[in-house]
């Protein structure tokens, strides 16, 4: 398997990662939101709570996103793509042998 992509897949990546990182902190953002309306526990509670999510989400979002290198893209495309952030049109973007180099990587983890 290559260890880096093609110049066009690797715009595809410079493209796409801001946006994947943006669903990211939505779907935080949603998980901490449902967490601070959880009326049903304590204010304390539901602090520690969204500190818990921050600190795990943050660690997530570094070894999802961290570090964009061409040597290292289709990890992160690998990643991005389990995390449910890439959508199908832009998955479809990428060349032939980038969409069966991830899957790869997705079927082995």
């Amino acid at each position: 398997m290559p260890r880096t992509i093609a110049e066009a897949d690797w715009k595809v990546l410079r493209r796409v990662h801001p946006l994947a990182l943006e669903r990211y902190c939505e779907r935080v953002l949603s998980e901490i939101e449902r967490v601070t309306h959880n009326s049903a526990q304590s204010t304390h509670q539901r602090y520690l709570d969204v500190f818990q999510i921050v600190e795990r989400r943050d660690r997530e979002m570094a070894s999802i996103f961290n570090d964009p290198r061409r040597s290292n893209a289709l990890t992160m495309l690998a990643r991005i793509r389990a995390a449910g952030l890439l959508t199908e049109d832009e998955f479809s973007n990428l060349s032939p042998e980038t969409r069966t180099a991830i899957e790869l990587l997705l079927s082995a983890g």
